[in-house]
């Protein structure tokens, strides 16, 4: 079983991500947008305003863990478990 404190920091940056998701789709559209493009000096404060979020609010900085123990690897997205758990349950 996973440490609770690693658990509990990986349901932190869920919510984090969950807050910030629309913020930051928002800016990365902007950047990247070619019907009405910025100048480079908009760019740039559109970056620095990226980057000013909290880092654990990327999606990058998620990783799925199993639902009942919180191990971080072998898992299956479609249930939400590790293997070993899977297995367990299955037998």
């Amino acid at each position: 079983m996973a440490k609770k404190s690693l658990i509990q920091r990986e349901k932190k940056r869920q919510k984090l991500e969950q807050k910030y998701h629309l913020i930051r789709q928002s800016l990365k559209k902007k950047i990247r947008s070619k019907v009405s493009p910025l100048s480079l000096s908009e760019k740039t404060k559109m970056r620095e305003k990226l980057q000013s979020l909290p880092r654990n609010s990327a999606p990058t900085r998620l990783h799925r863990r199993c639902f009942l123990t919180g191990r971080p690897r072998a898992n299956y997205r479609h249930f939400g478990l590790s293997g070993h758990v899977l297995r367990e349950m299955v037998y």
